[in-house]
């Protein structure tokens, strides 16, 4: 039996660095290695302190190779934030052969066309993912190789990102001593840790909470359908409860974790807490029906932003398969019941779809989805000998197995 492949995947956000280090063989994945670093070098996913950015991913990889016993050079970086973006693009070739055969050369040309539409200034296009391809203007395929026509398309998503920050990630990771690293959108890699196939084919909407922005990513028909970031998280719900409270900051994040409730109609209206007995510097009392009022009215704006979003795309929002919730924000208690009162959807919180092993005890705790879903992005990634990552996402076509190897020419 060879020897087991290593995977590392470090999800860089705005409060915390996680590292999650899996080993993999045809026996399965065994996580050796999870570590967290607090960070305060982001804000709302952009570095704006690249001493404190990098100090803090040193500190969570230095912890991952003591857990692990091994040298950590390279990883899978996961990157979000506002100013990530998601637009289609369309392609189209004619097929010059007599016969009208397509080859995958073809499929690779059409994709290239699609991936060439004009980029904006500072943009820098991270992943380009086909969902189906059209043939002669009416047969509509995931897989065109093989067949014939004359006039091949195909339609894509393209996501980008701002130049600057990516430039920023990448320059922070390697004076953190990573020689090598692959910068994947963040819920492209949770998908694969929380969503199954059923539910991408069926449609389903991933939405992770994050500290300063909160995520989202659409499957239908086993493809991504869009995605997209909205600049609020549960650290704005923390500020909230503060300025609310009149209390600082760390009293009030405890308050939030502690007692946070999102459905101000199940709670008592004289149900307090007394400040002094969490903080002893604090005086005073606190209503747990206004604390819930306050995270109640920030997830609204959350999942307004995101449903506005659905409607610009023109994405379908009746998703059978519903919402899956993850991210820290999500822990807040009676989300799901608040979240399906918006979202007008079944809702379930993310677990894990696959059988890990190793670190099992932390694989609930939605805040490591992300670091897991990474590592497993890389684990994909070295399977499939691809250098590049696009047949890693779940749901995509049988085009991708076929050209993996060429994809390396149009996919950034």
């Amino acid at each position: 039996m060879r020897e087991p492949n290593i995977s590392v995947g470090i999800d860089i956000g705005s409060t915390k660095i996680i590292t999650c280090v899996g080993k993999f063989d045809e026996g399965g994945v065994d996580i050796i290695a999870l570590s967290t670093s607090e960070n305060q070098g982001i804000r709302k996913g952009v570095i704006v302190d690249i001493d404190e950015t990098v100090s803090a991913i040193s500190l969570a990889l230095e912890e991952a190779e003591k857990m692990s016993g091994l040298s950590i050079k390279s990883a899978i970086v996961g990157v979000t934030g506002p100013f990530i973006e998601c637009e289609q693009s369309h392609g189209v070739i004619a097929i010059p052969r007599p016969d009208g055969e397509i080859t995958e050369d073809d499929a690779i040309r059409v994709i290239e066309m699609a991936k060439s539409v004009p980029s904006r200034p500072n943009r820098i296009n991270i992943h380009t993912l086909p969902q189906n391809f059209i043939i002669d203007g009416t047969e509509i395929i995931k897989d065109p190789v093989g067949m014939t026509g004359i006039r091949l398309e195909v339609a894509t998503n393209i996501i980008s990102a701002s130049s600057n920050a990516i430039k920023s990630l990448n320059k922070a990771a390697e004076q953190a001593g990573l020689s090598g690293t692959e910068v994947v959108f963040s819920p492209l890699a949770t998908a694969k840790i929380l969503l199954s196939k059923r539910q991408m084919d069926i449609g389903v909407l991933l939405i992770d909470i994050g500290a300063s922005s909160s995520s989202y990513i659409v499957f239908e028909e086993g493809e991504m359908a869009t995605c997209g970031v909205v600049p609020v998280g549960s650290m704005h719900i923390t500020n909230d409860i503060a300025i609310g409270l009149r209390t600082n900051l760390d009293l009030a994040d405890k308050i939030k974790l502690k007692f946070g409730f999102a459905t101000p109609d199940k709670i008592a209206d004289k149900e307090e807490i007394d400040l002094s007995k969490l903080d002893e510097n604090e005086t005073g009392r606190a209503e747990l029906k206004y604390v819930s009022e306050i995270i109640e009215a920030r997830l609204t704006e959350i999942y307004l932003m995101i449903k506005d979003n659905l409607i610009k795309a023109n994405c379908n929002e009746a998703l059978p398969a519903g919402v899956v919730l993850t991210g820290g924000g999500a822990k807040i208690g009676d989300i799901i019941e608040m979240t399906k009162d918006n979202m007008r959807l079944p809702v379930q919180m993310g677990k894990p779809n696959i059988e890990i092993s190793g670190l099992i005890d932390k694989l609930e705790d939605p805040i490591y989805s992300t670091s897991i879903g990474l590592m497993l992005w890389g684990r994909d990634k070295i399977s499939s000998n691809n250098s590049f990552g696009l047949d890693t996402l779940p749901g995509i076509g049988n085009v991708v197995s076929k050209v993996k190897s060429l994809f390396k020419h149009i996919i950034p």
